[in-house]
């Protein structure tokens, strides 16, 4: 039996607000998803300067325990050097495509010896609302991404740009799916991310957001991390 872990979302359309408890049992950490290649080189640049081996192939796709999913508005995390990282994000269901907002905190310490294991490492939070992927599918391009890293009670922002700057969801999904047109029911997709502004960094809490300035909404969240010790 594949274990799932069941989200409490609110669906956000243009028409409706309406409470969704989706079930994930598949949750895929795309990585290295970059439609620029500078901009993708970039962060792999960021990333070698922390010790993290360049990826054998873009994108690839990592595969995470649904358990790691989270909607908490703090997570534990062992020791002070992991970082999180704002990704649209898409959720499939009998209900079609979704559309949300999360954070791939990763432990930047394991990441330097095995990127797979470091998405295992940390808990992987998510805003509590999404979108109808179809009612910004058309605009897409317009959607942008910002985060914001709140050190010793100074904040700054870590991320901003537009999710042009990683690949398109279609692409996405038939990379994964290997020519498919959609996600598995039950499934949950980070979709890449953007360098961080100033290089990667911990952080004592972290927000994020996805906006849409066509319709004038937006998808944010926020959370503590509360450091663990290592006792060796």
């Amino acid at each position: 039996m594949t274990p799932r872990t069941n989200l409490a979302l609110t669906r956000i359309s243009k028409s409706a607000t309406k409470p969704m408890e989706i079930a994930i049992e598949h949750a895929v950490i795309a990585g290295w998803t970059g439609r620029d290649v500078a901009k993708m080189e970039e962060h792999i640049q960021e990333l070698e300067k922390l010790g993290v081996t360049r990826p054998a192939a873009t994108p690839l796709f990592y595969r995470v325990g649904s358990a790691r999913l989270t909607l908490a508005d703090a997570i534990e995390a062992s020791g002070g050097q992991s970082s999180g990282e704002v990704e649209f994000v898409l959720v499939q269901n009998d209900d079609g495509l979704h559309v949300g907002v999360g954070s791939d905190h990763t432990d930047r310490e394991v990441e330097t010896y095995g990127v797979t294991v470091s998405k295992q490492m940390c808990d992987k939070p998510l805003s509590g609302e999404i979108w109808p992927y179809a009612e910004v599918a058309g605009h897409w391009d317009k959607l942008m991404l910002r985060s914001w890293a709140v050190k010793d009670g100074a904040r700054r922002l870590y991320q901003e740009g537009s999710v042009a700057a990683m690949r398109a969801p279609e692409d996405l999904i038939a990379r994964y799916s290997d020519g498919g047109t959609a996600l598995a029911s039950a499934t949950l997709m980070f979709g890449g991310t953007l360098p961080a502004i100033g290089g990667v960094a911990p952080a004592d809490r972290f927000e994020f957001e996805l906006e849409d300035p066509v319709l004038g909404r937006r998808l944010s969240h926020a959370y503590d991390i509360v450091v663990l010790p290592i006792a060796g």
